[in-house]
């Protein structure tokens, strides 16, 4: 069977790599520390397609070490095993290099069974994770390793991959491809920075393409059908998922309803409005709040619309509440009361209720105090009399500030205008 064009073309010196400047660059730290010679534990954490296992395989194959491959999918404890069991045999005489590839995948007690060995330098351990390796790998395997994130490859550097790909499709077929700039653009844009797509959709154009006297023309017609989903980088359990919702929250939160519609278009593209529902509804209370309180009302009726219709109609609602949200005034001024009144909650002992705020009850014979004396507000002008509500420990606690919106301090002027006319009970 023959490889795919990815591993066929994939490249052998660091000079090869496609993208990751940030950390590959001349004068950059892993650039650096390959240079040196001198390989120390390493995880590699981003995207799929973006270059981890093919550096993990460049460096492994010039450090003069043996070199041992896992993955996480189906690698067991006694795989672990077989591994350290070569510790100190003539065929490990310069080190073992473990490459550990989808490391999150193995659970706390395989990722311990490393732990003495990459501690006293028996093993030096790459690994590599898709997923946040500070959520996903044992806390003991990240302290003895250094974390390098590698991110999506632009598209600009991607182009010259692709064109490098077509020219070796043409050798090894024999035959001319013809592949414009507006192809290569195509592949290059559609391919969300994963350069295994791009060399797997540049393989399936040519396959698609239209052959004509010993050429193969490459159509952009084709490519519409192979690439239309292919630059969603997404997944509902991983770093992606919650990436785009806090960017889409962020983006409400800070009233730009261009970049939110944005990301709520990629939630929708994605299939995922449940979450985008989720996120719009939290968001009218935590942010929109006080300010604005019938945007709750509106983003409730906005999602029970989009919940019903389903796409692609849920797409309606869903763009009328971000734009809401988004242009709406804010405070966060109800979320911040409650965070500080939960907050005293854990910082104080158990706290009992005012008398005159607990059930009635019968208070028994030769009780201190007899009955409950509460004051009844509607019983006093302005429906609005003063006594403590409060625990004793916690009565002159302020939660709730007036935020600086119209709303709020409208409010806040009515409070005033309240304490301003009391009568005190006789």
């Amino acid at each position: 069977m023959s490889a795919p064009l990815a591993d066929k073309i994939r490249p052998k010196t660091l000079a090869d790599v496609v993208g990751q400047e940030h950390i590959l660059g001349e004068g950059r730290p892993l650039r650096k520390i390959i240079d040196s010679g001198t390989v120390p534990n390493m995880i590699f954490y981003g995207p799929s397609g973006v270059g981890k296992t093919t550096v993990a395989r460049i460096i492994a194959e010039n450090c003069g070490m043996s070199l041992y491959k896992l993955n996480g999918t189906n690698a067991s404890l006694s795989d672990i095993k077989d591994v350290v069991a070569d510790i100190g045999t003539f065929g490990s005489e310069n080190g073992i290099l473990l490459y550990l590839d989808e490391i999150q995948y193995l659970n706390k007690k395989q990722q311990q069974s490393l732990l003495e060995y990459i501690e006293n330098g028996d093993i030096t351990l790459i690994a590599s994770t898709t997923e946040n390796p500070y959520f996903s790998v044992y806390n003991a395997v990240i302290s003895r390793s250094t974390v390098f994130e590698f991110k999506p490859v632009s598209a600009d550097q991607l182009m010259p991959a692709i064109r490098r790909a077509f020219r070796i499709m043409s050798e090894e077929n024999g035959c001319e491809i013809i592949a414009g700039d507006d192809v290569i653009k195509t592949i290059a844009f559609s391919c969300g920075g994963d350069v295994r797509k791009a060399m797997n959709t540049a393989e399936l154009a040519v396959i698609c393409g239209e052959p004509s006297d010993g050429k193969v023309t490459v159509t952009e017609d084709s490519l519409k059908i192979l690439a239309q989903r292919s630059n969603m980088r997404y997944d509902r359990d991983g770093d992606q998922h919650y990436d785009i919702l806090s960017a889409f929250h962020k983006s409400v939160r800070g009233s730009d309803e261009n970049a939110a519609l944005h990301y709520a278009a990629r939630l929708i593209e994605a299939g995922d409005i449940i979450s985008l529902c989720r996120r719009l509804l939290c968001i009218a209370s935590e942010d929109v709040g006080l300010a604005y309180p019938q945007a709750v009302v509106v983003t409730k009726a906005c999602v029970d619309s989009a919940l019903q219709l389903g796409l692609p109609e849920a797409k309606l609602p869903i763009a009328e509440a971000t734009i809401l949200l988004a242009t709406a005034p804010k405070s966060n001024s109800a979320c911040m009361a409650i965070d500080a009144a939960l907050a005293d909650l854990k910082s104080c002992d158990a706290l009992d209720f005012p008398r005159h705020l607990q059930n009635v009850h019968f208070d028994g014979k030769g009780a201190a105090v007899v009955g409950q004396h509460y004051l009844y507000p509607h019983d006093f002008p302005n429906h609005y009399v003063e006594q403590q509500y409060l625990p004793d420990a916690l009565k002159d606690h302020v939660y709730y500030e007036f935020g600086e919106n119209k709303q709020e301090q409208s409010a806040k002027l009515y409070r005033q205008k309240l304490l301003e006319s009391i009568k005190k009970p006789r």
